[in-house]
């Protein structure tokens, strides 16, 4: 289904104006590509003018997304003062109901001596309380405002998502069809991260309403107050609070330091675990998950639908090394609480289990064997069978993604109150045969026997482009049991070195970047991705403060109506987004400039080369799926000039910076006072002075050649002394130039390559086509002698011989 037609079907009636207008968009790019038997112009692309990438991009950015991202904020203030009002109006009721219940609980003298106090009082006397038929109305009238503010709370998410999603497509469309001369993404990144409408955290308005609906149905059914419970898990279950954050590399390090001072390193195998002792590595985990040529299971998991399900296949090691492959499932329960169902199954019978030939009869068998036909386990084996095996006929399901990533898992044996494991080397690879003509797996295999064949590793270099997506950042998980707080993770989750990624998910964002042109609904963390999400400490610790001062306020309005409730995380919630709302960003629409047809023009190399691309295919140069690498050429004019490439991978670079981002003056590395050793400043005086000495021997034979070839009339050594000569300036010139040039980079601390490749080129080239040229013309010399004495013949030798200087010609007289 086309975005289009998903965004039609979407649309909340009484927002339908405040949706993004996708087809006024597509008609401003003269997008004609979902109109059937529309006519192709040839020569449109010719036609886009400055004018026309103007007016599209002050619809998209300056009309379309500030009006998302107002109403977006306008709406949300305006539940939030509505959820005040209905608090409000409760108050009243509920400081009856829990002074009811403090009498109650402190019985009969505590009664006796608030009696005394009042008579002493004497003008103090009890507020009126209201009727129960004006209780009731009032309970009633409540419930249907809240009724309809979680009704537009849940359109307000989707109002969000579906936006999100409608200018990534926008904006892709856009530089598919145009980026060869502008390019809108870079700028609509920047826009998006300064008006995060997407990104809104609704878990403090939802805690809020959910409380309240709780004390109205409790008091409506004429129950006793109760805690209010939020998201309870079933009885009898462990539960474990998961929080999932991103690593930048440089932070990767100090953050396994600062795990690894309160919990082991623990080595996962098979069938056992156990403390790390250094000699081994991380274990590498390859996860295979399961899809319909329809994406359902993508699109419940992130539209956040009900019993939302994922299926997948998961091993450590290599395929080759035959290790414990286990088929799991998982099912996202209401209250964000998760059923998992497992089994182990060989790889010789996977294929068969998929294609409903194969029921685990021996596995079965097996255990019946060990345990008995009526053991728990033999039931819960036979469950998990049967329902994986039902979940993937009913849903057409077959292998679609692979993740693969290097895990290290901190723990202490036996003990499993923490648990934490971070990710690295993660990586997506299409693993579907959705497309007949070019299948990336055999259809009658479950998974690539080129990757597991040839045992490939990170990072895969095999793969080919469009199949493959690296994660730039390493995924940290923290699960902790129950509900107790350790202050030492609470700091870590609150510092610089992470990033929150709540919902974050490897089987979403694998489908999400491979499958881009298939889906019509985004995750909200997409476009985080391509930021950098390092960030200085005192900002994180002011934004830790808000966060606590948030919750404090959400825990005061939940406290309102209820008794005492177990504290919850004040700056982190398991499986809400955190950010801040959207009403009141750091930057606001208001503040920020205008967006103009300038920042999405591409530079002039770029430009030509994304033109030639276009004119090959209707994609830029970017999205190529080739095979090869960026050329890069080492040889000929880039070792001579570092500085210039013909490469397409450099000149599809040659952007000019988002707006908002200035080039830096000096660099950090530059801070300070130069401190450079002597040894550097030495070696390059000590090239200098080779260079002047190789012009000083240049020179002297020069003239030395010079005398020569003047005093015998040789007007070609003449002028090869000249060349030679030539060549001697230019050894002074060019050392004293490299000296000055490499004394100005170590000052200036400069990151640029020192080598100088020209200089001892064309000396040497030099030389050598002057020793050449000497040669033809001493050898042209001596054969034009030789000819001249063969045309004067042996007699004239010989006369000339007796007239050489001193010699007397003999008599020939008789």
């Amino acid at each position: 289904m086309r975005f289009g037609q998903t965004l039609r079907k979407s649309v909340y009636a009484p927002w339908e104006d405040k949706y993004i207008d996708y087809t006024k968009l597509k008609k401003l790019l003269r997008d004609t590509s979902s109109v059937r038997d529309a006519p192709v112009d040839d020569g449109e692309d010719d036609e886009w003018t400055e004018q026309d990438e103007a007016a599209f991009v002050d619809e998209l950015v300056n009309v379309q997304l500030e009006k998302v991202a107002a109403f977006q904020a306008e709406t949300l203030q305006r539940l939030n003062n509505e959820t005040a009002e209905c608090e409000k109006t409760l108050e009243p009721l509920a400081v009856a109901v829990n002074s009811e219940s403090t009498d109650k609980a402190q019985g009969k003298k505590k009664d006796e001596g608030k009696e005394e106090a009042k008579k002493e009082d004497g003008d103090s006397e009890p507020k009126k309380q209201p009727s129960e038929a004006e209780r009731k109305r009032i309970l009633e009238g409540v419930l249907r405002k809240l009724d309809r503010i979680t009704k537009e709370t849940s359109e307000l998410e989707r109002y969000g998502r579906i936006n999100y999603t409608g200018f990534l497509k926008a904006g892709k469309k856009h530089d598919r069809k145009r980026g060869y001369s502008y390019r809108v993404r870079p700028l609509l990144q920047v826009r998006l991260a300064a008006l995060p409408f997407y990104k809104e955290d609704y878990s403090p308005l939802l805690y809020r309403l959910s409380a309240m609906y709780s004390f109205v149905r409790q008091q409506l059914d004429g129950k006793d107050r109760r805690e209010a419970s939020f998201s309870e898990p079933p009885p009898g279950t462990t539960t474990y609070h998961s929080y999932k954050f991103w690593v930048h590399p440089e932070n990767l390090l100090e953050v396994k330091t600062v795990i690894l001072r309160r919990l082991p390193v623990l080595v996962y195998k098979p069938q056992s675990s156990k403390v790390a002792d250094g000699t081994e590595p991380d274990p590498t985990v390859t996860s295979i998950y399961f899809d319909n040529p329809k994406l359902t299971l993508y699109t419940d998991k992130v539209t956040h639908e009900p019993d939302a399900t994922s299926l997948r296949l998961r091993w450590y090691g290599q395929l080759a090394e035959s290790p414990e492959v286990l088929f799991e499932k998982k099912t996202i329960k209401e209250g964000d609480f998760s059923e998992e169902e497992r089994f182990p199954i060989k790889e010789k019978y996977i294929q068969p289990f998929i294609d409903g030939e194969y029921k685990m009869e021996k596995s079965i068998a097996r255990i019946q064997e060990r345990q008995g036909d009526d053991a728990p386990a033999v039931k819960t084996f036979k469950n998990a069978v049967d329902h994986i095996q039902s979940f993937i006929r009913s849903h057409n399901l077959q292998p679609v993604v692979r993740a693969n990533y290097s895990r290290t898992a901190f723990e202490i044996p036996g003990d499993d109150r923490v648990r934490i494991s971070l990710d690295t080397n993660l990586t997506f690879i299409r693993e579907d045969a959705l497309d007949p003509d070019r299948p990336c797996r055999d259809p009658e295999d479950w998974h690539r026997t080129d990757v597991d064949g040839a045992q490939m590793e990170y990072p895969f270099t095999g793969i080919r482009k469009g199949e493959i997506n690296r994660f730039p950042f390493s995924v940290l998980e923290i699960k902790i049991k129950g509900q107790k707080e350790y202050e030492w993770i609470t700091d870590l989750m609150s510092s610089h070195l992470v990033k929150e990624a709540p919902r974050f998910s490897k089987f979403v964002h694998g489908i999400a970047t491979l499958f881009e042109d298939s889906v019509n609904t985004f995750p909200f963390w997409l476009s985080a991705v391509e930021t950098d999400i390092r960030k200085d400490p005192q900002t994180a610790f002011n934004e830790e403060q808000e966060r606590k001062a948030r919750a404090a306020d959400d825990e005061v309005a939940v406290g309102s109506l209820f008794a005492p409730y177990p504290p919850r995380r004040a700056s982190f919630r398991p499986t809400y987004s955190i950010s801040p709302a959207a009403g009141s960003p750091a930057v606001k629409a208001s503040s920020l400039a205008r967006a103009t047809a300038d920042m999405t023009r591409v530079s002039s190399a770029s430009q030509r080369s994304r033109g030639a691309a276009a004119n090959n295919a209707s994609a830029p140069a970017e999205d190529s799926d080739s095979d090869e690498g960026d050329p890069v050429l080492a040889t000929g004019l880039r070792r001579l000039f570092p500085a210039f490439s013909t490469s397409r991978y450099a000149r599809a670079h040659r952007t000019p910076l988002p707006p908002g981002i200035s080039k830096p003056a000096f660099w950090l590395k530059d801070a300070g006072p130069v401190r450079v050793e002597a040894k550097v400043w030495l070696a390059n005086q000590r090239t200098f002075i080779k260079w002047q000495h190789i012009g000083i021997l240049l020179s002297g034979l020069s003239l030395g050649l010079y005398n020569a070839a003047g005093q015998a009339g040789n007007d070609v050594g003449r002028a090869l002394a000249v060349v030679y000569t030539g060549f001697a300036l230019f050894a002074v010139v060019w050392g004293w130039g490299v000296f000055e040039y490499r004394s100005r980079l170590i000052r200036t601390r400069s990151p640029v390559d020192f080598d100088s490749v020209l200089g001892p080129v064309v000396v040497c080239v030099g030389l050598m086509a002057a020793l050449v040229l000497n040669f033809v013309f001493k050898y042209q010399s001596v054969m034009k002698q030789r000819q001249r004495e063969h045309e004067q013949g042996p007699g004239n030798n010989v006369t000339s011989i007796w007239q050489a200087p001193g010699m007397q010609q003999p008599s020939l007289e008789l």
